[in-house]
């Protein structure tokens, strides 16, 4: 069970009613997720284009080969990333390193939600 979750049971189970935003809430502003690492990112980039920055041999590092991204795409087209990088590349999984990149990009998310959240409020109570 995620943190968010627990979180989640414990504001229902003390009966918090006020307006606030929900895990429901996160998921549901999210309209895409897209997933990649950033060795491929750069690889299929090049091989896309013929595009060769001043500079760059061509080498990838392969640091990049462990570092995955999270884009996730709001409802209103607002995107959020996220990010994982493993510091042992034997470690390296790429479900892993998935997860943890969307929980990285979902976490971006909770302000923005509060703000709009906080927005809509104060409206609704202005004189």
């Amino acid at each position: 069970m995620s943190t968010d979750t627990q979180i989640e049971q414990e504001i229902q189970a003390k009966g918090l009613t006020a307006p606030r935003v929900t895990p429901a809430d996160i998921e549901a502003s999210i309209a895409s997720e897209h997933y990649f690492i950033a060795a491929d990112a750069i690889d299929d980039r090049l091989n896309a284009t013929s595009i060769h920055h001043d500079g760059f041999d061509g080498y990838i590092h392969p640091s990049l080969e462990v570092l995955t991204f999270c884009v996730l795409v709001l409802r209103n087209g607002f995107t959020v990333t996220g990010e994982s990088a493993c510091a042992s590349p034997e470690n390296f999984d790429a479900e892993v390193g998935r997860k943890i990149a969307r929980q990285n990009a979902v976490n971006k998310i909770w302000p923005l939600m509060g703000y709009e959240l906080r927005s809509k409020l104060a409206a609704t109570s202005a004189p």
